[in-house]
């Protein structure tokens, strides 16, 4: 029960990683984004605030500036108004912004608290019905400060008559930020929220991604240990259209399980065949063992025919168990000579001239269509054993005729070999047998003969291994045609063309 609910864990731990990974990493972009945008728009609105607080600070010092002395409250009404002074008189000291119509109407800000000062510092003006001292009498950059916290800029500024050049007066405003800090608070909350919306739903989209995405993963999985729990099922991981990397993941997955049962199969087979093979040959030896030790080692004519007996089915087990290795070998060229090439014209002379040596009551005689030398895509040896495996054949079953025939030629990819004995020959119904591993056409001959059925089975999975095809024809009493098709080396091919 623990192993599955750990098996259960680890099935939605990668899932849960990728939503993680990819929900922090979207709210990593968008936090980064969200404060450039935030501090962006502060400083823009900052400094759109600043600028109107300076440009209605200077407005006022420019109108008040039109003053040939020093400034008083009824100047400084009348340069910043338009006023009369008669007018000025029906006015307590303080302007209301709400009453009158302006010429300077940048005065009437409700943000921006107007202060005019003469030469002493004396506050002689104001927007407002609080008195405030002169902060400086120098024109000083605008600084924020907390004036009954209220935050604002304060500016300074002094004024200079524009016919005598002269200062008359000083001008001091304080323009209210609340509006802006009121905007900033409201953007930062904004922000946050959607800081908090974004990483829910980029939580949601990277699970729903991970599930879309991890999905193949997880059937390969699911096939993974399906397959652990029956090593037997024949089964594969689903054929994938996403057609990228995990769609190549579970094709090679699939040919992967694939040679492994083809493997597993061999083994099974090569027991099999091993174990049924050898059943013959050890029960006649145990026979023979069996009677030399009742009776026949008495008797020196039974214990030489039992020797001999013995010595001969010794011989046929090992053929037997060499030839049920090369054939387990021929199953694995893939692995170990895939790469492997050899020079057509050489080897096919070379095995042609030995059989004419050991065999010299035979005729045989080669055509040859080859202008050059070419390579074959396929491992000497196997191509020699090939040659050798055939031409053994046709020698072993020739009748009266003794004669072979062997032909090379090349097609646009392949070789072509075709090897024709004039022997006994192949009954059709037994044509398509005789590649089958331990089949014999005629088993009592065959066994005179030394064989064992697994000649043509290693020569057609060779030829099978190298992407090549071997087909026979033949008629009882005529004789048998066998036709070879081997992959030229694609060097070879290209120099050709």
């Amino acid at each position: 029960m623990k192993n599955k609910q750990k098996k259960g864990l680890k099935k939605n731990s990668l899932m849960v990683k990728w939503a993680f990974a990819s929900s922090f990493f979207i709210f990593i972009i968008f936090t980064f984004f969200a404060i450039i945008t935030y501090h962006t728009a502060i400083t823009l609105i900052l400094d759109r605030e600043q600028e109107e607080a300076e440009q209605s600070t200077f407005e006022a010092a420019s109108h008040l500036s039109n003053a040939t002395e020093e400034l008083d409250k009824a100047s400084s009404y009348h340069f910043l108004t338009g006023f009369s002074n008669g007018q000025e008189n029906q006015r307590n000291d303080r302007y209301d912004p709400t009453n009158d119509q302006m010429i300077f109407s940048d005065i009437g800000q409700p943000e921006l608290s107007l202060y005019v000062y003469d030469l002493a510092g004396k506050l002689v003006f104001a927007t407002t019905d609080e008195d405030w001292s002169l902060a400086s009498k120098k024109n000083e950059k605008p600084t924020i400060i907390t004036k009954n916290e209220i935050k604002g800029f304060l500016l300074n500024q002094p004024v200079y008559s524009k016919e005598t050049r002269e200062i008359v007066g000083y001008v001091q405003g304080f323009y209210d930020l609340s509006a802006f800090f009121e905007i900033r608070q409201k953007l930062l909350l904004t922000l946050i929220s959607l800081e908090l919306l974004v990483l829910l739903l980029s939580a949601l989209v990277g699970y729903l991604l991970s599930l879309h995405f991890l999905n193949p993963l997880k059937k390969i999985r699911n096939t993974m240990e399906e397959i652990q729990e029956n090593p037997q099922a024949d089964i594969h991981a689903p054929q994938l259209k996403t057609n990228d990397e995990l769609a190549d993941l579970a094709d090679i997955f699939n040919l992967m399980l694939d040679r492994m049962r083809s493997y597993t199969e061999q083994q099974e087979q090569f027991v099999e065949d091993v174990s049924h093979e050898l059943r013959t040959p050890v029960a006649v030896i145990e026979g023979h063992l069996s009677m030399l030790k009742r009776w026949g080692k008495d008797d020196p004519e039974v214990l030489a025919e039992s020797i001999d007996a013995s010595l001969q089915e010794i011989t046929r087990m090992k053929t037997l168990v060499q030839d049920m290795l090369d054939l387990s070998r021929a199953e694995q060229v893939d692995i170990y000579y895939k790469n492997e090439s050899s020079p057509a014209k050489e080897v096919v002379y070379q095995i042609f001239n030995n059989f004419k040596m050991l065999h010299p009551e035979f005729t045989f005689t080669i055509d040859d269509d080859l202008s050059e030398e070419k390579d074959v895509q396929i491992y000497r040896n196997h191509f020699e054993q090939i040659l050798i495996i055939i031409l053994d054949n046709a020698v072993k079953y020739s009748a009266d005729r003794k004669e072979i025939h062997l032909s090379i030629s090349t097609s646009r990819e392949d070789l072509e070999l075709v090897i024709q004995d004039f022997g006994e020959g192949i009954a059709a119904e037994d044509i398509k047998k005789i590649f089958h591993r331990f089949y014999r056409v005629d088993k009592a001959r065959s066994r005179l003969k030394g064989g064992n059925g697994l000649g043509l089975s290693i020569v057609k999975k060779l030829v099978a291994s190298y992407q090549g095809t071997i087909a026979a024809e033949s008629s009882l009493g005529q004789g048998t045609i066998f036709r070879i098709n081997l992959p030229l080396l694609k060097s070879t091919i290209n120099e050709t063309e």
